[in-house]
């Protein structure tokens, strides 16, 4: 009888270890790294190459899927981030700092792009135009909006509006 419950607290244990380590892969890091770009590396929205353009790059990390997705700009970074259709579990969104990147060929200098500075509706283009350019500093930021123009955000405070593309002047469906 003294076994039972030894043996009751053994399976249990076993059991609470078993589950602690559900839904985890061992194939996925803890932390995501980001990637450098290449001569190859494409746009998931539209096969773009990433490095033919110029302007702050995005990459975004999803749970269960080995290679981040890449975008040419910010303003699609952030367009497909509020898609709902687009809702995946975000291991990790890098972009790159404006502030240390060069401008018309930006490589390296990824940054953790929830904690970074934007600034939205400046005068300088990205792959596709208009675009958010990213900081790690504020000061950097602010530099380049009054150089540039356009305002300073946080990543909570830009929106659909922000980085919607620009009215074409057609009438809306139903409206």
């Amino acid at each position: 009888m003294k076994s039972r419950p030894i043996r009751t607290l053994l399976l249990c244990t076993a059991l609470g270890m078993l589950l602690a380590g559900c839904g985890q892969s061992s194939t996925e890091p803890e932390t995501a790294i980001p990637q450098e770009i290449t001569r190859s590396t494409a746009s998931v929205i539209d096969g773009m190459l990433l490095a033919d353009y110029p302007g702050p790059k995005a990459q975004v990390h999803y749970a269960r899927q080995p290679e981040p997705d890449f975008y040419c700009n910010t303003a699609d970074m952030f367009y497909m981030h509020f898609v709902p259709e687009q809702m995946r579990k975000v291991r990790a969104i890098f972009v790159q700092d404006m502030g240390k990147a060069d401008w018309d060929e930006p490589l390296g200098h990824w940054i953790d792009a929830r904690t970074a500075w934007y600034v939205a509706g400046s005068n300088r283009r990205g792959s596709m135009g208009p675009t958010l350019a990213s900081f790690a500093d504020e000061k950097d930021a602010h530099r380049f909006a009054e150089e540039y123009g356009g305002r300073v955000l946080r990543f909570d405070e830009v929106t659909i509006e922000v980085v919607a593309p620009p009215d074409d002047g057609l009438p809306e469906i139903g409206g």
